[in-house]
């Protein structure tokens, strides 16, 4: 069988393909923000200079220290809420990151489902060599959505129940409260990576699969 074994592989296709797809998720998913921020009324992100794909600008020291230390990153995008217009518009700018991410997530299947359907046409090693990336897109932005959504500062799902439920927000105002959040994010960096990457990885096999059986089911012309 031509197909890969994709969770394997960690050639030099497999680098360049994660590094590409770290940087581009981490970019859209900031500039997602940015977007939903700036529709809601608030320019902060142009006025700051964000609005840009400049990966340095949106992940830097840190997320780029993280990304050569464990070969993920995190983004950044300054906001300010009192500018924001419209009911709930913190959750709504919140939930624009993760939104990306799991459209990003939709795109891979079908493309890597449209390779897999026509790997014969494409030729190897091209058809390995993008399957492998799709899959990996798949994985990462699958990973990286549920992760944001975890509700913990200062991730975007803390940001989103806090808007729902003023009284957790506030719980994370005290004046020990950032560290608590700290640390408990680190933990959940460190323990539920296994988690959030095996449900990655389960919705890249059974989305493909699933848009494969789709498009095989189709009458040919």
């Amino acid at each position: 069988m031509w197909i890969p074994n994709w969770y394997n592989a960690i050639g030099l296709v497999g680098v360049v393909s994660w590094i590409v797809i770290v940087i581009g998720s981490v970019v859209l998913h900031e500039l997602s923000h940015g977007w939903a921020a700036i529709k809601r009324g608030d320019r902060t992100p142009i006025e700051t200079g964000h609005m840009t794909w400049n990966p340095l600008v949106h992940m830097g020291q840190t997320g780029l220290i993280m990304f050569i230390l464990f070969g993920i990153a995190f983004g950044a995008m300054p906001v300010n809420p009192s500018r924001f217009r419209g009911r709930h518009a913190e959750a709504f700018v919140a939930a624009a990151g993760p939104a990306m991410n799991l459209l990003l997530a939709a795109v891979c299947i079908v493309l890597g489902a449209v390779v897999e359907v026509n790997a014969n046409q494409i030729g190897d090693p091209l058809a390995q060599n993008l399957y492998i990336f799709f899959r990996l897109g798949i994985l990462l932005n699958i990973a990286l959505a549920m992760f944001n959504m975890l509700p913990v500062p200062p991730l975007d799902g803390s940001r989103i129940l806090g808007d729902f439920v003023p009284s957790f927000e506030r719980l994370w105002q005290g004046e020990n409260a950032q560290w608590l959040a700290l640390g408990i994010f680190i933990l959940l960096f460190i323990f539920a990576g296994e988690v959030i990457f095996g449900a990655g990885a389960f919705v890249a096999d059974r989305g493909i699969d699933t848009v494969v059986g789709w498009i095989g089911s189709q009458p040919q012309p």
